[in-house]
């Protein structure tokens, strides 16, 4: 899932194929001071300034036509502080390698997001969340953070040290500088025992409240076109470890879920009257299975087909409304959906613009198959989601602005007010940050 850039044209274009940009010139720097010296460079030459990461945001982002920082060679990790649980990583730096690096070394983050091939600095800025009934997104985790400001100085920041910048830049939109490094808190390694189960619409929103509060992990899938769902519950265990078989997990993780899915997708574009067949056909393959591994060969899962997505924040309590609400939608209309509807849950934060600042929040995540006509179902999705006062993950497509997310922040004057002092001249904007913050 790496961003792709052609080294001959100079173009960049994400993951998901629907932002495209062509920057005037591209820096790799090797260190911090390399980093903060290209930013002081852009300024006086009068260019804008954005780091981009594996290109997995589906909105622009860090999209720019100025400077485009690429950070592959600020990776690794700095130093593991046993004593307080910490681990301090470059920000270029790929969720899987850190995740590997944490494993050999007996440790492990809290609570990850379903996918790991973003940077760990592109993941937290963007909000990027997992599931969790106590634990929090990537963000939460943090513990400090450095990064470079727009007149090139470097800025560490935590609870203690400029306060008042941790508490915005953990999800700081690539608005506030380039993150250079973050600390995140680890733990001692720890198994997770994943019970994957299929279970009609119905029932999994009549027992929502129960799962989520049952489980420490608690999520679900549902096909638009019929009434299943599957569900995946993951909690802490004794052991001992029972991994997916080698083969049986290259089966479902790779040819049913990447391989034959790829297929099943392209017919479903080319024909769409076959998706509510094909739907039905796979919901029935759904089988339960239960494993017990480490917990990022749980969480994660590779996603090699490629799509666009939709998700929002909508406050817990509204949930069970709101899917209904899409459920109805989809059944009146003439849409034709072959992703499933992904449902996921996590408890209030103290981040100023994450997704859940001050609330308990669910996570409805709308998809479509790359190359597919997808705004009129995303139209319709978001109208449902914004009645709800829902609040669009920053790395997916959206349509709200400032004006929108003024009301439905409470800290969002903090935010832009910490902009305005961080950097004045907007030298971290462009057209995506302008919409959803102002000028």
């Amino acid at each position: 899932m790496s961003s792709t850039a052609s080294g001959k044209s100079g173009t960049w274009r994400n993951w998901g194929g629907n932002v495209t940009v062509r920057p005037a010139r591209e820096v790799t720097p090797a260190s911090v001071d390399e980093l903060a010296a290209a930013v002081r460079q852009a300024a006086e030459d009068g260019l804008k300034v954005k780091a981009v990461g594996s290109g997995h945001s589906f909105t622009a982002i860090a999209a720019t036509d100025g400077v485009s920082v690429r950070p592959q060679l600020l990776t690794g990790i700095r130093n593991i502080d046993r004593k307080a649980m910490t681990v301090t990583v470059e920000a270029g730096t790929p969720l899987k390698r850190l995740n590997v690096a944490l494993a050999r070394e007996g440790l492990s983050l809290t609570n990850m997001g379903d996918i790991m091939e973003q940077t760990v600095s592109g993941a937290t800025s963007t909000g990027t969340h997992g599931t969790g009934r106590e634990s929090a997104s990537l963000a939460a985790q943090i513990r400090e953070l450095e990064l470079v400001t727009a007149d090139g100085s470097v800025l560490t920041c935590s609870e203690k040290e400029n306060p008042e910048v941790f508490a915005a830049a953990r999800v700081g939109l690539g608005a506030l500088g380039i993150v250079t490094a973050i600390t995140f808190a680890v733990e001692p390694v720890f198994l997770l025992t994943a019970r994957e189960e299929p279970m009609s619409f119905d029932r999994v929103l009549s027992e929502f409240d129960q799962h989520s509060t049952e489980n420490e992990h608690f999520e679900f899938y549902w096909f638009p076109h019929t009434a299943s769902a599957n569900t995946k519950r993951n909690n802490r265990s004794a052991g001992p470890a029972q991994p997916v078989g080698q083969l049986a997990g290259w089966f479902d993780d790779e040819f049913v879920a990447n391989g034959l899915w790829q297929a099943v997708n392209m017919v479903g574009r080319a024909v769409p009257a076959t998706i509510p067949s094909i739907a039905r056909i796979s919901t029935r393959a759904w089988s339960a299975r239960t494993y017990t591994d480490i917990p990022y060969k749980v969480f994660t899962s590779p996603r090699r087909v490629r799509f666009v997505e939709m998700e929002y924040a909508v406050p817990r309590a509204a949930l069970v409304d709101t899917l209904r609400e899409l459920k109805a939608m989809v059944d009146r209309s003439d849409l034709r959906i072959s992703y499933p509807v992904e449902v996921r849950t996590a408890p209030a934060d103290d981040i100023a613009l994450s997704t859940a600042s001050a609330r308990d929040s669910a996570y409805i995540a709308v998809h479509m198959f790359r190359g597919t006509p997808y705004q009129a179902y995303f139209t319709a999705a978001e109208r449902i989601f914004t009645a709800h006062e829902g609040r669009p993950h920053w790395g997916k497509v959206h349509t709200r602005d400032a004006e929108y997310f003024a009301e439905v922040y409470p800290r969002f004057g903090e935010f832009t007010a910490l902009r305005d002092r961080l950097d004045p001249d907007r030298l971290f904007q462009n057209d995506y940050l302008r919409r959803v913050l102002g000028q």
